[in-house]
């Protein structure tokens, strides 16, 4: 359990494997909900290399002191995040 958005992660280690590799977090908000925008690796056990760069928002709620997710958005791929930059960019220029 986190304590502080600076200890929030997706990596995640089996069997002494980093199968998720953090690559680089952005928080886009803070507070008692916060939204954090994460860009990560996935361990490919059969090539063992890691795969593509993929990209995670997670909503994470404090209560009682610690950080809890509760909700999260994978965005599978590169051509995945160009068109919601697409969507989002045209939205705002509207």
């Amino acid at each position: 359990m986190s304590e502080t958005i600076d200890e929030l992660t997706v990596r995640y280690e089996e069997d002494g494997i980093e199968t998720v590799k953090e690559l680089d977090k952005v928080v886009l908000s803070k507070g008692a909900w916060s939204t954090i925008l994460y860009r990560y690796q996935d361990w490919d056990r059969a090539k063992q290399v890691y795969g593509p760069d993929k990209y995670t928002i997670r909503r994470y709620q404090k209560r009682n002191g610690v950080y809890m997710q509760k909700s999260k958005f994978n965005i599978s791929s590169k051509d995945q995040a160009k068109n919601i930059i697409a969507a989002l960019q045209n939205w705002i220029d509207d």
